[in-house]
């Protein structure tokens, strides 16, 4: 099943930056998985402890904004990574997931990875790499919705 995995994963290009070894340490922790339409697959403020590789399908990211309900801040596609918050103590999803259509994904243990990071520096520094300009990314865009958001309808015409 891992070499299937590792065939798989390398196909997409979000961990194309890894060595083959490291590759192979990223999916021994790997699992096949799927999300029918409309399902969620974490929420807001749950303990973070894995992420997936999306390879088909596509997943709205959401905030939950106080008297506005869940606002979806981001829709994810194929060759996307879903879930960051479990590389950050204190491991709690800083943002929900719902399946906008079937979800074909490939799972990760987070916790798993975290052991491997914390174990061997060159593995820890690339998934850092890997995973900041996400990070940098979701905080854009959840900026960018929250400015549309809360803008007066004068300032939305300018």
């Amino acid at each position: 099943m891992t070499d299937d995995l590792v065939s798989r994963v390398a196909r997409l290009p979000f961990f194309a930056e890894l060595t083959p070894a490291h590759l192979g340490e990223l999916c021994a922790v790997a699992r096949p998985g799927s999300y029918p339409a409309g399902e969620r697959v974490f929420a807001e403020g749950d303990v973070a402890d894995r992420f997936w590789l999306i390879e088909a399908g596509s997943a709205a990211l959401d905030l939950r904004v106080p008297g506005r309900g869940d606002q979806v801040i981001e829709t994810l596609t194929a060759g996307s990574v879903l879930g960051w918050s479990w590389l950050h103590a204190p491991y709690r999803w800083q943002f929900g997931a719902v399946a906008r259509e079937r979800l074909d994904t490939i799972e990760f243990d987070g916790v798993s990875v975290r052991e491997r990071c914390e174990a061997d520096q060159a593995f820890g520094y690339a998934m850092l790499r890997l995973f900041l300009p996400v990070v940098t990314e979701r905080l854009h865009a959840t900026r960018l919705r929250l400015l549309d958001l809360y803008a007066t309808p004068a300032e939305a015409a300018s």
